[in-house]
């Protein structure tokens, strides 16, 4: 027996008379459902839960805000998992709708021959041609496909019926378009019956585990219906202007099915990427939270900070905390703004460096540095915000020295890369007519933006580089480093270590005392030659041949604390309580005030 469409539950007729209006109709009305609960979340997150904040005090309020805290995660859930639902249906509609059109297509051709299509997806042909032998008309039949086009049996002695090649072509077609819609409608089946919340009023890391799953599913299944679109290799001026020009309809499915990957594209808005990268990083918290490997616990205790500090309304002076890049890739990335970057004039961005990864750490100490310059720097102008990024790999080790030798250049040039990228997008988005941006560099992350300037044309957009706690940038003098040795500037605590780490070759002849003597032992030559002007990375950017403008910082506790070697003059550069001078400077620059800095002498 030829295999036809018998065995198939759906029918050519069925495929043919599919109204995929009333999928995308249903896909319609789970987007209002999805758009409903996250304009909830919205009204508690930033009315009801502000406004308990302000004005209510203990046992009773903190319960409240609890519980509010937790109806607005219900909200985001049932805004995620609805959307998920909208994409589903439409992404169904998309798919079945290109087959329905290839079976109209064939069943046009039929039509037009006077051939007969049976229910089977058979093909019955008239009489054609001519016989070799007698010259009268070769007689009709009928056409069944096994499923693999193009295949006709040969004709042996007897002339071919015309039509007989033009029905296989027709039944291949009908029953390929059948097929392949019935395979499409096992897919989104399996889907859609998955895609349903656990019982219960509370929305657990199992529940958003489960999302994420959905999430991944549906992103397989739906294949090239969104995702082939996203311009991930274009510019980030042309990402603009695409996700400028999608409906808002797109745009929702966009950010429900792939908010990871709109909310880590440079050159899509701040606010899109900060709504993008909350849905994920709930996302994100579920996935890890069903892992017990070490790395998945470290990054998981470093998302449950950041997702609480967006959770918790900013003090008086605070700038929005903005959450735009978020990711489990590597030793994490993570990149937290204060203050709109699309909407400040002022914009200052800061790489954080050695020891630098997604955990608790970061999202306690890297994070508070850049609210405090955000905060230091709208002092002085309020059209100001700053970013902590961590869109790259830092070094990592357990002394903080041994790292910078096996690291090298290559996570700053990598970094610089990425960072150049980052930039590009903050130029694109931003809404000024000329906006200042500001690079700041601490430890390694100094190397890191002393690599983006190498790469290219420079750091886009960039009219500033403060370097902090540097053990060097990559290039001797600060006019290499693309904005004029005016606009670069140097704080270099005396006490801080890693600004006295010695150059390679001094390190090689110290090596084995330093085996002995330990860390500190690298520094012992720089400290006893102030005339070398050499570190790690180059020359020292506080030396005065390097040609920066350095500003006063604290001199940091000594090198020796009451348990040993301390590097705790490294860790201070932004702490406007224990180094005021520091902070305010970088802030000042951050600020466009470079003018008013309180400078300090050359090493």
């Amino acid at each position: 027996m030829t295999p036809g469409l018998s065995g198939l539950s759906l029918t050519w007729a069925q495929l043919r008379d599919l109204k995929c209006g009333e999928l995308e109709g249903a896909a319609d009305g789970w987007g209002r459902s999805s758009n409903r609960a996250d304009a909830a979340r919205d009204r508690i997150e930033q009315q009801l839960l502000t406004g308990l904040r302000d004005t209510q005090e203990g046992e009773a309020a903190q319960a409240a805000v609890q519980r509010l805290r937790q109806l607005g995660r219900n909200f985001q859930y049932v805004y995620t998992e609805c959307g998920l639902l909208r994409t589903t249906l439409n992404s169904l509609a998309h798919e079945m709708r290109i087959q329905q059109r290839t079976l109209n297509e064939a069943l046009d051709d039929a039509a037009a021959l006077k051939y007969t299509v049976h229910p089977d997806g058979s093909v019955t042909y008239p009489s054609g041609g001519e016989g070799l032998v007698d010259g009268a008309p070769l007689k009709g039949g009928t056409a069944s496909s096994s499923g693999l086009q193009g295949l006709v049996p040969p004709p042996g002695l007897t002339a071919p019926n015309p039509h007989a090649a033009k029905a296989q072509d027709i039944a291949d077609r009908v029953t390929g378009a059948v097929r392949a819609a019935a395979e499409i409608d096992w897919r989104y089946a399996g889907i859609l019956r998955r895609l349903k919340a656990e019982d219960g009023l509370k929305v657990p890391d199992s529940t958003w585990r489960d999302a994420a799953g959905d999430a991944a599913e549906l992103r397989d299944a739906a294949g090239a219906y969104l995702k082939d679109a996203i311009p991930r290799d274009a510019s980030p001026a042309d990402r603009r202007d695409w996700w400028a020009g999608l409906t808002q309809e797109r745009r929702e499915e966009y950010l429900a099915v792939y908010p990871d990957l709109i909310g880590n594209l440079d050159g899509i808005p701040a606010l899109v990427r900060d709504a993008a990268n909350r849905d994920n990083l709930s996302l994100l918290i579920g996935e890890l939270s069903g892992r017990d490997d070490d790395k998945a616990m470290t990054q998981l205790a470093g998302l449950r900070e950041i997702d609480r500090q967006l959770g918790a309304a900013p003090k008086p002076g605070e700038p929005p905390m903005m959450l735009l890049g978020i990711s489990d890739e590597g030793n994490g990335r993570a990149i937290v703004s204060y203050g709109n970057p699309d909407t400040s004039k002022h914009v200052a961005a800061y790489v954080p460096g050695l020891n630098t990864a997604l955990d608790a750490d970061f999202a306690e100490s890297d994070l508070k540095r850049a609210r405090d310059t955000a905060i230091g720097t709208r002092y002085y102008d309020p059209s100001s915000s700053v970013i902590a990024w961590l869109g790259y790999d830092a070094p990592q080790s357990i002394d903080g020295f041994s790292s910078l030798a096996v690291a090298g250049d290559s996570r700053a040039i990598e970094g610089g890369r990425r960072f150049n990228d980052f930039t590009d997008g903050l130029v694109a988005t931003n809404e000024n007519p000329d906006p200042h941006f500001t690079a700041i560099g601490h430890s390694y992350g100094s190397r890191t933006v002393g690599a983006a300037t190498q790469q290219g044309g420079g750091i886009p957009g960039v009219d500033d580089i403060v370097l902090v706690g540097s053990p060097g940038v990559g290039v001797d003098r600060a006019d290499e480093l693309g904005v004029g040795r005016q606009h670069v500037f140097v704080g270099a605590a005396d006490n801080d270590v890693v600004t006295r780490l010695p150059s390679k070759s001094q390190a090689a002849a110290g090596a084995m005392v330093a085996a002995v003597s330990g860390p500190l032992a690298y520094v012992a030559g720089d400290m006893a030659d102030p005339g070398d002007d050499d570190l790690w990375f180059g020359r020292d950017p506080a030396s005065e041949a390097f040609g920066a403008r350095r500003f006063r910082v604290d001199d940091g506790p000594g090198l020796v604390g009451g348990i040993g070697p301390s590097i705790a003059a490294h860790s201070q550069y932004f702490d406007p309580e224990r180094d005021v001078a520091s902070a305010n400077n970088i802030s000042l620059i951050a600020a466009g005030r470079q003018g008013k800095i309180n400078t300090q002498e050359h090493r």
